[in-house]
């Protein structure tokens, strides 16, 4: 149950063990074409752009960014986090002229403060769920409020399938994501969405050449006709991520975001009722990763190393300024369950001597 990789579904599983096809075999080619449109139905677009990048959630932030962001734009970026943190410095490497708009760590950007920073920039990114604190930005009104011509570009890693996402609805015009959250597949893929305003704005031969949309699209947008080789397709994690977004479509995106709230409030009652302190604020708490801060009087280390040992349970510790304060505890995917959740608050139960 901790912030990194969760349990895969069954079904991911037995996907993986699939026997291997040749990247441009055309039952390949075809489950490929079945996972964009799936992953398209999950992030909510209609982007023909909507592909798998071959990497992680890491990969897809600088895909985001490298495609789009030319030496000199101006770039207002939300930092309430680690990750978002992390998009200041891909933007500056980029050569982007980066604005700032910081929140405390645990609180939830302000899209007015947002909105407010520079009064035409090219793009506009922030975190959508904030992996390192547990807490949701609010995207809507940015996309609805931001200036004509700019971007709104959008980090989805820890929200995408686990709470409310609606790319087109919403105004996103890119949006990157990776399996291993609320996906419930093993990390090694990037979901990638671009707008056609977007797409309109690829740069020209950008510093990355395996990251460059411009070829990987030839490849990916086939359409079952000649596809331009550009790099080895992963199989296997296609095959993965095709079986994942497959029970997700299966049960309902809106009752798996059910699920996700369902078992993520079971959590964090069980360990108020507890007296542990939540961080994030209960009007922007995340469901699927809850972020607690560590009482006065408990060995951080021991207690997630107990965990570890005598119940198989990982919890994450903090990152950043965080690190030794504070918990970070993931119930996504397959994970996001009432039985987990009940497992855990008996194990803490058990470790914890107050």
């Amino acid at each position: 149950m901790g912030p990194g990789p969760c349990n895969p579904y069954p079904e991911v599983v037995a996907a993986m063990g699939r026997p291997m096809l040749g990247h441009l075999d055309p039952e390949f080619l075809n489950l490929l074409d079945e996972t964009c449109d799936r992953l398209r139905a999950v992030f909510q677009t209609n982007n023909a752009l909507t592909l798998p990048i071959s990497g992680t959630g890491s990969a897809g932030m600088e895909a985001a960014f490298v495609n789009v962001v030319k030496p000199g734009d101006e770039v207002v970026i939300g930092v309430n986090g680690l990750f978002g943190e992390r998009m200041v410095d891909v933007a500056q490497r980029c050569g982007a002229v980066v604005t700032r708009v910081d929140a405390e760590w645990g609180s939830p950007l302000d899209p007015t403060e947002i909105l407010a920073a520079h009064p035409n920039p090219a793009i506009i990114a922030l975190v959508h769920a904030e992996t390192s604190t547990g807490v949701r930005n609010d995207i809507a009104p940015i996309g609805v409020g931001k200036p004509d011509g700019a971007l709104l570009l959008v980090d989805c890693v820890t929200s995408i399938a686990g709470i409310e996402l609606d790319v087109d609805g919403w105004g996103v015009d890119v949006a990157y994501a990776g399996t291993q959250k609320c996906l419930g597949v093993p990390p090694g893929l990037a979901p990638l969405t671009y707008s056609d305003a977007a797409r309109q704005r690829i740069v020209e031969r950008p510093q990355s050449w395996y990251l460059d949309l411009s070829q990987i699209a030839a490849y990916t947008e086939g359409g079952g006709g000649a596809r331009r080789y550009h790099h080895t397709a992963p199989i296997s994690m296609i095959f993965a991520l095709h079986a994942g977004l497959g029970v997700i479509l299966d049960e309902g995106l809106r009752n798996a975001w059910e699920r996700h709230a369902e078992a993520g409030k079971a959590l964090q009652d069980g360990l108020e009722k507890r007296g542990f302190e939540l961080v994030a604020p209960v009007t922007n708490r995340l469901p699927e990763l809850t972020t607690v801060w560590v009482p006065a009087g408990v060995d951080d280390a021991f207690v997630r190393r107990a965990l570890l040992e005598r119940y198989g349970i990982e919890i994450g510790g903090g990152v950043g300024v965080m690190a030794g304060k504070a918990w970070r505890i993931g119930c996504m995917g397959h994970t996001a369950r009432l039985r987990n959740v009940v497992a855990l608050l008996a194990a803490l139960d058990d470790v914890i001597t107050w």
